[in-house]
């Protein structure tokens, strides 16, 4: 799948830079041409020498290098590779690549390039779960630049955590799918996600605590494998993925409506956060604080999503997974959850206050079939999504 492909591998700075040099045998093993470009930090990690020794090129450093600006200048250098990959790509990359800034080779590179770029973060698990990365994180996924990792482990600092770089075969994994057409080509998956929205009145609404961080990162990795991914999001703090159709919503009646316009799909996947209640009374105009009795508001049920698609009669997708957002019993709750559904698999999370998971950047997920329950590590909510898509390729193909 690699043979004869060329690869624009761009080096950052940090201890994961060691890495760079077994990625750059692994990929002309399989017969990739492999172009390196060294930032000034990365250069502090590797040498130029050790790195064009085993690219067999010539490794590019200097964006103001007027030999190479005539022979090769820094946009056909951009746009003659098949695949632009940064490992490691640090916080400090990361943000100016979220940000559109070009102040040196490898940055101008990315801003200049028309093809796809892939990123391996590698940093301290503070700076990787700093809102200012997570934001960064989110842009470039919009972007439609693709991501593997960051893995959890010891680091070099000896703090633990998220920000490990993904290890070299994973990281060749990801460079062949992006490669390739995908396991999932042709497959049509819809993935709800965020809160939805309840109204009052005209400014007010209940809502669920969800960001959409989960689902965005399922709907993203999904469509890395060539799905072809209907996302019908509420109102998310995040932004929707590149590559999807993105249908918006506001209440659970709009995305019923919306699941259900979407047409035949070969998985669903329900990660919305979808509130369970509605006001049936909801005012037309704004309610007023009048100092007399309290508003009187009336509840009514709200549609289920998951239930709904699950037990069809007819048109049922092949696989339909939904989530369990518990804080107590979650495996047994969650359990019960997918029986009265009649969903396939259950994606339960603890999300008690005290994990953080609820609106952070990672998850710990139990996967609950009718073969019992699978216990995943907690990691990054890209490196769940990035997994769980894997499993439901192999689920459906």
């Amino acid at each position: 799948m690699l043979a004869d492909k060329r690869i624009l591998l761009i080096v950052g700075g940090g201890i994961a830079a060691f890495k760079s040099l077994d990625l750059v045998r692994r990929l002309r093993e399989r017969g990739a041409n492999v172009t390196p470009v060294l930032t000034k930090a990365g250069a502090e990690f590797v040498t130029p020498l050790s790195l064009s020794a085993l690219c067999a090129a010539k490794v590019y450093q200097d964006l103001f290098d007027l030999t190479d600006e005539a022979e090769m200048g820094h946009i056909e250098l951009s746009r003659a590779a098949d695949l632009v990959v940064v490992a490691p790509a640090t916080a400090d990359l990361m943000a100016k690549m979220a940000s559109g800034l070009a102040n040196d080779l490898a940055t101008t590179l990315l801003l200049a390039t028309d093809k796809r770029v892939l990123i391996a973060p590698s940093m301290n698990v503070r700076m990787w779960d700093h809102p200012a990365t997570q934001r960064n994180l989110a842009t470039l996924g919009g972007d439609g630049v693709l991501v593997v990792g960051p893995n959890e482990g010891d680091m070099a600092c000896g703090e633990y955590g998220p920000g490990r770089m993904a290890e070299v075969p994973e990281i060749i994994e990801a460079i062949g799918a992006a490669f390739s057409d995908g396991p999932l080509k042709g497959k049509h998956i819809i993935v709800t996600s965020g809160p939805t929205h309840e109204p009052i009145d005209p400014v007010r609404y209940i809502a669920n605590r969800s960001s959409g961080a989960q689902g965005t990162a399922i709907a993203r990795s999904l469509a890395g494998l060539g799905a072809d991914v209907t996302f019908v999001t509420g109102p998310a703090e995040v932004a929707p993925p590149a590559g999807v159709k993105v249908v918006k919503v506001q209440t659970a009646d709009q995305m019923l409506a919306a699941v259900q316009a979407a047409g035949a799909a070969d998985a669903a996947v329900f990660a919305a956060a979808v509130a369970d209640w509605r006001v049936a009374n909801a005012a037309d105009q704004k309610i007023k604080k009048t100092g007399d009795a309290l508003p009187t508001l009336t509840f009514a049920e709200n549609p289920d999503i998951l239930a709904t698609v699950s037990q069809m009669k007819t048109g049922r997708p092949v696989l339909v997974v939904g989530f369990a957002a518990e804080t107590d019993d979650v495996i047994a709750h969650a359990t019960a959850k997918r029986q009265r559904k009649g969903c396939d698999w259950i994606v339960a999370n603890d999300v008690s206050p005290e994990t953080g998971i609820m609106g952070g950047s990672e998850n710990a997920v139990t996967i609950i079939t009718d073969t019992g329950a699978d216990s995943w590590p907690r990691m990054s909510k890209d490196a769940v999504a990035q997994a769980l898509a894997r499993r439901i390729a192999e689920a459906i193909t």
